[in-house]
């Protein structure tokens, strides 16, 4: 929301992207040339595209070589792993410092969460959905700060974000139940002979569909909200400039703070809700084994 410096083109960036860019983007650029340039040069010419990388993937240039998005999600990443450490170490039972209790609140929202969404069992997988959580959130957040844009805002972002999602829930699915079983829970519930040789690889064919795009469903859902937030506070605050960029931003924080929880929600709600998809309580699979037993020996 407070972008300090202008780019060309009219592109707003902010000075921590110039100062990193200035003193590391010209070895940047060279690797990229002599690299990666190449390497996508050769991968569109395979698939048939006439055109260069930079038309594409936006130009190269040691200003460019890297990009905002880069630097803002790892300033993210180190920010989270700061926050965790940081509140991890005052917690105490006796001696409760101050903003504990929120801490907890949060804490036990989440955890509730959890449980709710994806069983008792569910808890095992906490501290990676909690991670994502803060992540995300502390993401959405930084836009609100001088020097800083949220990285949530780039596609690059929330799509890395949705395939890592994408990722641990199909990980967690295929170590909890092996391969087989993994991709027979694709296949819908079981049916009578005749029906299943006509419906289930219909089922199966939707569900795979369906599961393959998730990635990008909740990379675009996030992107969409985030990037549409910063550029109406972008237009808004510019309608009067000098005035309304140092009052409208302050009217508007509330708001940017509620849809950066409103969406860390979502983006945490729906990959617990595949994670649930694919993993059950250790009472539930031994239920289904005993039954599949009793059924045999009738």
């Amino acid at each position: 929301m407070f972008l300090l410096a202008e780019g060309g083109g009219g592109h707003h960036t902010p000075l921590i992207v110039e100062f990193i860019n200035h003193y590391l983007g010209e070895p940047v650029y060279r690797f990229q040339m002599a690299y990666t340039y190449p390497a996508w040069q050769w991968f569109l010419d395979k698939i048939g595209v006439k055109a260069a990388p930079e038309a594409i993937l936006g130009p190269y240039s040691p200003e460019t070589a890297i990009p905002w998005y880069t630097i803002m999600f790892v300033i993210s990443c180190l920010l989270t792993f700061a926050v965790i450490w940081i509140f991890k170490g005052k917690l105490s039972e006796d001696d409760p410092q101050r903003g504990q209790l929120t801490l907890e609140a949060g804490f036990l929202a989440l955890k509730d969460l959890v449980v709710s969404v994806i069983g008792e069992h569910g808890y095992r997988y906490f501290p990676v959905v909690a991670t994502f959580a803060v992540l995300v959130l502390i993401s959405n957040l930084m836009g609100l700060f001088p020097l800083f844009m949220a990285p949530t805002a780039s596609t690059s972002v929330t799509f890395a974000l949705g395939i890592s999602s994408f990722i641990y829930y199909n990980y967690v699915g295929i170590s909890e139940n092996g391969i087989l079983k993994h991709l027979a829970h694709f296949a819908g519930p079981k049916l009578p002979l005749l029906m299943a040789i006509i419906i289930t690889p219909l089922i199966f064919g939707i569900e795979i569909i369906s599961s393959s795009i998730r990635p990008f469903t909740l990379g675009i859902r996030l992107f969409a909200n985030m990037f549409a937030d910063e550029q109406i506070s972008a237009q808004i605050s510019s309608l009067y400039a000098p005035f309304t960029q140092f009052l409208l931003p302050i009217v508007l924080m509330p708001l940017a703070v509620f849809v950066a929880f409103v969406q860390t929600l979502v983006f945490t709600l729906l990959s617990m809700i595949y994670i649930s998809e694919v993993t059950h309580t250790p009472h539930e699979e031994h239920a289904t084994e005993h039954g599949e037993a009793v059924a045999a020996h009738a």
